[in-house]
């Protein structure tokens, strides 16, 4: 295990790649650069308030022991190996070409090695201005850092591929935000998050050179990434770059699949906030599905177009799938191929998507007559909006015996937030009897099939009212609920926390940070 302080950092992307060395922190472009140097601006008192003990040991890291790693972790010290530095990108935000863009209040510190060759991204989210803050401080809020650390560490439990979090700190300082940009802002105590992660390049990074027409910084991104972090790509030139672009895709799809599973909406689906290796990445105005509802989001700014619900998002990732392909189209000496590759995604996605439904509803094998039958749970579901996650808990051990449609009704009955009309029992009751028949036709059995289900269905989600209770009792100097949550998100597949299983109580429904956030989130 290594101190943060002792630790000799690489920094491979700065020393690759030229960049704005002048360290001047003044929101400005910086045409034909790919990063600038961003020293973190120091806080008045950083405090540890958490710690990924999991993470750290996977990374062989020593807990901070003194004043000094905290100061790290809180932007109040750079060692001598770091070489903290701002990512310039750019990005199209809500449908809209924004460009440039960049971290705005992301400071990468440097690249930690472990003892098995790995090696991750050390970032600061939170820790002050850069070129690329534009009109923004560079600060964040404890709000918005308690929903990063633990959902980005919660997604990690759950299997999905994300960004992880090594720690939270409070920084001492008031950080002034407009919740809702609504004209009422309020100053609110401030905090840093420790992001780690192989990698933090997003579509935007290879959006900024080919808008910009620096083909050469592409290219040389383009292979340095390949070489990077897929080095099983072999070939060269516009063999290799659609062999790149394939797998990105398909790590895409899969990450859109995995999100459906979970019931995950991410909230801003914008370029700039997708991963180039298929991680969840930016979690601001986030949520999981309380009730099942394909056109929820909880994004205020994605009103009233509702462009990143949940049911839009595998639409979406193609979409932004689309605007990286026309990126890296100038190193091809033709589209043909560059589209073809695209094009794919909609079989990948479908493919990946109802091995998934399979599972989730203990399939033996997902034949083609069971295509018909997930899109009548979808269709029910979305009529009927149950909790999406105590559904499927309730289904796991739905007994196969129970013919009447009371029983059903009763059986479910702790996932429905509302009550329903007759035609809308009707249609229930036929797909849980359509749904029985097909799981008589299992060849595995009965406990093969739930096994099944209980893996691929989460008991336990970090719900958005849990958050705000927890981020509530923190801004108090309470952390009860805080530590609990960062024990519950570690066995979301079990019964062990179970006094969070529940619906989303009704006074959460309307409450601000609860039923809807925004990008400030």
């Amino acid at each position: 295990m290594q101190s943060l302080s002792s630790k000799e950092y690489k920094n491979e992307f700065v020393s690759t790649f030229d960049g704005d060395e002048s360290g001047d922190l003044k929101p400005r472009q910086t045409p034909g650069v790919l990063y600038s140097k961003a020293i973190p601006t120091p806080v008045k008192q950083p405090t540890l308030l958490a710690w990924s003990e999991d993470l750290a040991k996977e990374l062989g890291i020593q807990k901070p022991t003194n004043q000094k790693e905290v100061d790290i972790l809180g932007g109040n010290h750079v060692t001598a190996s770091m070489h903290p530095y701002a990512a310039c990108y750019a990005g199209h935000q809500f449908g809209h070409w924004a460009g440039q863009l960049g971290d705005g209040r992301a400071i990468t510190l440097g690249e930690w090695e472990t003892a098995a060759g790995t090696t991750w991204e050390f970032q600061l989210k939170g820790a002050g201005p850069t070129p690329y803050s534009r009109r923004a401080d560079g600060r964040a809020v404890l709000r918005s850092s308690v929903r990063e650390y633990l959902m980005s560490e919660a997604m990690h439990y759950l299997s999905i591929p994300t960004t992880r979090a090594l720690s939270l700190v409070a920084t001492g300082d008031p950080v002034l935000r407009d919740m809702f940009y609504n004209g009422n802002a309020a100053f609110e105590p401030g905090a840093i998050v420790m992001r780690v992660a192989p990698s933090l390049l997003r579509f935007g990074n290879f959006e900024m050179p080919a808008a910009r027409k620096e083909t050469e910084n592409l290219r040389k991104l383009v292979n340095w990434t390949i070489d990077r972090y897929y080095p099983h790509i072999q070939g060269e030139g516009e063999e290799r770059v659609l062999a790149w672009f394939k797998e990105v895709v398909e790590r895409t799809a899969n990450l859109m699949v995995e999100w459906l599973r979970v019931g995950f909406v991410h909230g801003v689906m914008n370029t700039d906030n997708m991963s180039i290796l298929g991680l969840t990445i930016d979690y601001g105005p986030y949520s999981f599905l309380d009730d099942y509802d394909p056109n929820f989001t909880p994004n205020t700014t994605d009103l009233p177009g509702r462009r990143y619900a949940f049911g839009k998002q595998a639409s979406i990732a193609y979409w932004n799938l689309g605007c990286l392909a026309s990126a890296v189209a100038s190193l091809l000496p033709d589209t043909k191929a560059l589209v073809e590759t695209l094009e794919a995604y909609s079989d990948v996605f479908a493919s990946k998507y109802l091995t998934m439904m399979g599972n989730k509803l203990g399939l033996d094998q997902v034949q083609a007559a069971d295509t018909e039958l997930i899109e009548q749970f979808e269709k029910v579901l979305s009529t009927i909006k149950p909790d999406m996650t105590i559904f499927y808990q309730l289904l796991i051990d739905f007994p196969l015996t129970i013919e009447n449609e009371q029983d059903v009704w009763s059986h479910f009955q702790d996932s429905f937030y509302k009550d329903t009309e007759s035609e809308e029992r009707e249609a229930f009751y036929s797909l849980i009897k359509a749904y029985v028949a097909r799981i008589n036709k299992n060849t595995c059995s009965r406990e093969e099939s739930k096994k099944r289900m209980r893996a691929s269905n989460p008991r336990f989600i970090l719900r958005n009212y849990l958050l705000s209770q927890a981020i509530e009792e923190l801004e108090k100097g309470e952390n009860k609920l805080f530590i609990q949550l960062q024990e519950a998100i570690k066995e979301p597949y079990s019964s062990k926390f179970d006094e969070f299983f529940a619906k989303r109580p009704e006074w959460a429904t309307k409450k601000a940070g609860c039923s809807m956030l925004s990008c400030s989130s």
